[in-house]
């Protein structure tokens, strides 16, 4: 059970902040900071929408989650598929090892990715991107 410690931690770390974004809805005006990116220059930022899509997912509506934001539901979903990675290789008794070793393109490819999907949810083209 030791061993499962940092999994199971991690777990309830997640499903508090869902828990809290679940009953302090961010749609209502006035529980959350307003996006200082979004603020200064009226453009979405890649996180934009972000707190709207975790708290449809946590509502079990997930075709509002990817309107709000497609890539944090992305983003949840690998996080989900990793931790189940993480505990089930523990739980077998193996070490973990992260599935793939992050090289520096990796990180300029998800950087580019970010940059790409902020560009084109502020074009008309993206539309279907915004929150």
């Amino acid at each position: 059970m030791p061993r499962l410690a940092a999994p199971l931690g991690t777990l309830a770390a997640a499903g508090a902040a869902f828990a809290y974004v679940a009953a302090v809805d961010p749609n209502q005006p006035g529980h959350y900071p307003a996006c200082p990116f979004l603020t200064v220059t009226g453009l979405y930022c890649p996180g934009c929408g972000g707190l709207r899509s975790a708290h449809a997912l946590a509502h079990g509506d997930p075709v509002a989650a990817l309107g709000a934001n497609l890539l944090a539901v992305l983003l949840f979903t690998g996080f989900a598929l990793g931790w189940l990675h993480w505990v089930t290789r523990l739980a077998r008794g193996r070490a973990y090892s992260f599935p793939v070793r992050l090289r520096a393109w990796h990180w300029s490819a998800a950087g580019a990715l970010l940059v790409v999907f902020s560009v084109v949810r502020n074009t008309p083209l993206g539309t279907g991107l915004a929150p």
